[in-house]
């Protein structure tokens, strides 16, 4: 079976607010075997919501909405459902008693217009809201010839969970035909999208029964890999087939292959060989510390290091020769080769990191462009540096930088 997620409440329309609603609930309904094939964000009109619930009912066997079930005047998906059904709308005094014992116990006196979350569908079963005062809905039977599910779930994360753990789930148990879906997760650093498709595609293609995705963003590539088959055992043993080709062909450019960060996989290899880590860090300001002791545990294996923005600092923090920024430049092969290397000995770490580079939006020339990044990991086998030029506005060039980085340990620690 296969669902539609409709997520109501103009304010998700704005930059502001995000549906978050969505991502748990397909996480519940992939656990249960049912793939959600569409989502949608839809405003608080009546006449986009009747039209949104109507056109889901034509291609999904199981629809839930998330929001608009409240006592306001745009709280409307009751209505607009009630529109789509043919259905009518009907008082419950049961859930008016409820809801005005709720308040009683707070000390409030309830306004009428909450009244309206006793408002329910006639067919309709409620779904008791043990975390907040709008009960769901469930609606079953045959549309147009077909059966469908419709789900009228609260907005509130925590209300929405309640209501669909404790009321949703052995309900859909029952209903959904045994079904299992496997999937994984290949992360790969720094590897142009395009070329990662080209190596892949001939080997994915052939696969017409796993879902193959293909994201980019945030200096990795991810390869989403997905199928439904009779059992859990075979859906698992086919997408890891196809996993597996893939991790021939593109070796060990795939840094996780079960969804861990860069910063995860380094932690663990650190961990695995008792290794150390220290960072000098100039325009990335401290984001690749950030990121590294962002895990829990991280003191075993990451020692600290220096921002060392300024030029004195650089030599103070990091023991770079003033001579050479003054050759040089701060942002030059030779600094980043010093930072790394000034910091390693500094710590007394394994390994040490020195990144300087030009982040924007101003500070760029013709010589040094916007973008400019070195990034030099120092060890106890040498020093390597890397030169990249990363496209993109600050906050994407220091990310950027900081992948780099942790590319570069990840490799050196293979």
């Amino acid at each position: 079976m296969d669902a539609e997620i409709i997520a109501v409440g103009s304010e998700m329309l704005t930059p502001h607010r995000q549906d978050t609603n969505s991502l748990y609930l397909t996480e519940k309904l992939n656990d249960l075997g049912v793939e959600v094939r569409f989502k949608c964000i839809v405003g608080d009109s009546r006449d986009d919501l009747t039209a949104a619930a109507k056109l889901a009912m034509k291609r999904s066997d199981i629809i839930l909405f998330s929001g608009g079930l409240g006592p306001t005047e745009d709280d409307l998906t009751r209505e607009a459902v009630a529109d789509a059904l043919g259905l009518e709308l009907q008082r419950d005094p049961e859930i008016v008693v409820k809801l005005e014992q709720r308040f009683a116990k707070r000390g409030m006196k309830m306004s009428a217009n909450n009244s309206k979350q006793a408002d329910v569908l006639t067919s309709a079963d409620v779904l008791q809201n043990p975390a907040g005062t709008a009960p769901g809905q469930w609606i079953s039977g045959k549309y147009d010839g077909q059966e469908r599910i419709l789900i009228l779930l609260p907005g509130p994360p925590n209300e929405l969970k309640a209501v669909f753990e404790g009321e949703c789930i052995s309900r859909l148990r029952e209903r959904i035909p045994v079904q299992h879906i496997a999937s994984r997760m290949l992360r790969i650093a720094l590897m142009p999208e395009s070329q990662v498709d080209a190596r892949v595609a001939p080997i994915y293609k052939t696969y017409a029964d796993v879902q193959t995705t293909i994201l980019a963003g945030a200096g990795e590539i991810q390869l989403h890999l997905r199928t439904r088959n009779e059992s859990q055992a075979a859906a698992e043993a086919r997408v890891e087939e196809l996993a597996d080709k893939i991790e021939d062909e593109l070796g060990d450019a795939i840094f996780s292959r079960k969804g861990e960060s860069l910063e995860q996989i380094v932690s663990y290899l650190l961990q695995m060989r008792s290794m150390t880590l220290a960072v000098a860090e100039s325009c990335t300001g401290g984001l690749l510390a950030q990121r590294i002791t962002s895990l829990s545990g991280s003191s075993r294996y990451f020692l600290g290091g220096a921002i060392a923005y300024s030029n004195a600092l650089k030599t103070q923090f990091a023991n770079v020769p003033k001579a050479l920024i003054d050759r040089h430049g701060a942002v030059s092969r030779e600094v980043a080769e010093a930072l790394a290397e000034g910091i390693r000995k500094r710590c007394v770490s394994s390994y040490g990191i020195g990144i300087t580079g030009v982040a924007g939006p101003t500070g760029g020339t013709e010589q040094k462009p916007i973008g400019l990044v070195y990034v030099a990991l120092a060890g106890e086998e040498g020093t390597q540096v890397v030169e990249r030029n990363f496209p993109g506005d600050r906050k994407r060039i220091r990310w950027f930088a900081s992948q780099q980085a942790l590319e570069m340990v990840r490799r050196a620690l293979l």
